[in-house]
């Protein structure tokens, strides 16, 4: 609840900033109208004069030229954004500088500001309920029908799953070139905050000792990732070499925690072999890696993820991440997913409409009974949200008996899937092509996901699901990610226009409103775990995650705008604050590296006071660096 409260508390904050920056916009050294202005009320000629006057400040600190625009008078801000290529934000939905400064007159832009702020709290939803509701199930189910191993599922689809909404707007955000400031911000603003936030608060609720040799495993893992991100930005160029290096280095993070989960498992069955011949007692063979998360199948972890499946595969994923050395069983949340005692006791069948409306409802009414006034609120305002998911995301469940089969849902969803796709991939610039210049591609992808729906009606049975249907969970993979990415994009732009209007560097906005959003989900998921008993659990999430955002974020990122632009991805640091962002989160991957070793692997709530004020102090240094109160 905390971190909500200083979240909103800082989009306030934000929102009044605004009013105060866009009030005094008017009055300040802009261009002073002229009397033959056009019928928009644009001198675009002045506009041009304005751009030429400020191209010093370009060769001085950012390149682009849209941060200028605060410069000029109210009047003249939304020609200048029409006319200016940097204010064009092709790759979103919505042009939120253009809306910002020309869709309501100037004395009205606060308000449109406010709007934007609304919706930027609602992609965070977007974001959120999409990863564990729909890509971490679908996810799951893709590593449960290739047959992976707990330890490859655990560092590879569910890291994903766990990671989506930070990889996906680091992805977007190092993609171009004008925001990659976003990314460094929130990539490393998100490490400082798991790192020390979700860490310390695990530390303050269950005090625990930590495993020894995956704990400094992820650590030294992490320290190598921030370090070669440093090198680069200082040297402010990146290479395809030193971009394929990102991810090999994830490559070779994964293959030693298959190696470690190996030997370690070797050992384990080595000294039970020996423990049986000597005929001495099981207890005795715990390690300090073998507790490292009993299995949730015992009480509170299962009243806590049991009411619904995204909850419990969020649980599994998290269990995943905590038992990177170990088997897992396979009944994992099950007994908890399905409720056998509300099965009715004689058979019935189910007609087929009845079976779409129950499959688009999102609400159990036990759960909801169960509920307080704040959840039921919270759930009614996000009910539409889950509807529109419900309709155009299959998600496929191993662990029920029927699959998550349902007939007429599963078959809508082979028209609206495709439909999101095309509409939503870059932008949708692909989907509303027109072929041959007459029929468009949304149409034909229509006309398409038409036949394939008649196909599996016609040869399917509402209580029996088709031999194909994991292939419905890659669909709901893809759509699932389509959907993530096009909110990323979106949340992108919305910063992009903030630190505009607000005068704001990127890497601030990344490190506060970019990481904060992304991470709240995961801080509330480890405190509820560690609340739960696993406090070793929840501290492998905050490592294990943050280690594939930082390598898979910058390493696909920076391909992207490769393919795109030029061989050599350039990366400007935003000024003295990208040096504190890198060296407040090495500072504190050292202290864990030395004093966790020194209190030997012991978390204490004095140490997590420790990170929570070390968070503090870091977040009043960036601030201070910010607003050019620390200078050098």
């Amino acid at each position: 609840m905390t971190s909500r409260v200083v979240f909103i508390s800082v989009l306030l904050l934000l929102w009044c900033h605004s009013r105060h920056v866009l009030g005094s916009g008017d009055s300040g050294t802009g261009i002073v109208p002229s009397p033959d202005r056009s019928a928009d009320g644009a001198d675009l000629l002045s506009v041009g004069t304005m751009v030429g006057t400020h191209s010093a400040m370009l060769r001085q600190g950012s390149t682009d030229e849209c941060d200028i625009v605060m410069n000029l008078s109210a009047a003249d801000r939304c020609a200048f954004v029409k006319a200016t290529p940097d204010c064009s934000m092709e790759d979103s939905f919505i042009n939120y500088l253009k809306m910002a400064f020309c869709l309501l007159p100037p004395n009205l832009t606060p308000l449109t500001i406010t709007l934007c702020i609304i919706w930027l709290l609602i992609l965070f939803i977007v974001l959120g309920l999409t990863a564990s509701k729909f890509f971490c199930p679908n996810l799951s189910a893709i590593s449960s029908s290739l047959r992976l191993t707990h330890n490859v599922a655990g560092v590879t689809f569910l890291a994903l799953g766990n990671g989506a909404p930070d990889v996906f707007s680091a992805t977007v955000a190092f993609s171009r070139p004008h925001t990659a400031g976003l990314a460094i911000g929130a990539l490393f603003g998100a490490g400082i905050f798991v790192t020390t936030v979700v860490a310390g608060s695990v530390s303050l609720v269950k005090p625990f000792t930590v495993a020894s040799r995956p704990f400094l495993r992820d650590v030294i893992f992490y320290m190598a990732a921030v370090f070669w991100t440093f090198i680069i930005l200082y040297r402010g160029t990146i290479s395809l070499g030193e971009t394929l290096g990102y991810l090999g280095l994830y490559v070779v993070y994964v293959v030693t925690v298959i190696v470690s989960a190996y030997i370690y498992s070797q050992q384990k069955h080595s000294a039970t072999r020996s423990s049986v011949q000597s005929s001495t007692h099981a207890p005795e063979l715990q390690t300090s890696e073998s507790d490292q998360a009993p299995l949730l199948s015992n009480g509170s972890i299962q009243e806590g993820y049991g009411n619904n499946h995204s909850h419990c595969a969020h649980s599994t994923k998290l269990y995943l991440w905590g038992v990177l050395r170990e088997p897992i069983q396979s009944s994992v949340c099950v007994c908890a997913c399905i409720d056998s005692e509300y099965r009715p006791l004689l058979p019935y069948c189910e007609s087929t409409s009845s079976i779409l409306l129950n499959s688009l409802n999102p609400v159990d009414s036990r759960t909801w009974r169960r509920k307080t006034w704040r959840w039921r609120t919270v759930k009614i305002l996000k009910m539409p949200l889950e509807v529109l998911l419900l309709l155009t995301v299959p998600v496929v469940d191993p662990d029920k008996e029927d699959r998550n089969w349902r007939r007429p849902l599963n078959c809508l969803h082979l028209v609206t899937a495709p439909l999101v796709c095309v509409l939503t991939f870059s932008s949708g610039e692909y989907g509303l092509y027109l072929i041959e210049g007459q029929f468009p591609v949304w149409a034909l992808t229509l006309l398409f996901g038409l036949f394939l729906s008649a196909i599996v009606f016609l040869t399917t049975s509402n209580d029996q699901p088709p031999a194909y249907h994991l292939v419905f969970s890659l669909l709901g993979f893809v759509v699932s990610a389509m959907w993530i990415s096009a909110a990323a994009s979106e949340v992108v732009s919305i910063l992009h226009m903030l630190g505009v209007v607000l005068s704001l560097s990127n890497n601030l906005l990344g490190l506060t409103l970019l990481a904060w959003g992304n991470s709240i989900g995961d801080c509330f998921s480890d405190i509820t775990i560690a609340r739960q008993g696993y406090p070793r659990m929840a501290l492998s999430a905050c490592f294990g995650g943050i280690i594939f955002n930082m390598l898979i974020g910058v390493g696909i990122g920076c391909l992207i705008q490769m393919f795109n632009n030029e061989p050599v991805v350039t990366l400007e640091p935003e000024g003295l604050l990208t040096w504190v962002l890198a060296g407040s989160l090495g500072l504190s991957l050292a202290f864990s590296f030395i004093l966790v070793p020194l209190r030997c692997f012991h978390l204490g709530r004095a140490y997590g006071i420790f990170l929570l004020l070390f968070y503090a102090v870091f977040l009043l240094v960036a601030l201070l660096t910010e607003f050019g109160f620390i200078h050098i």
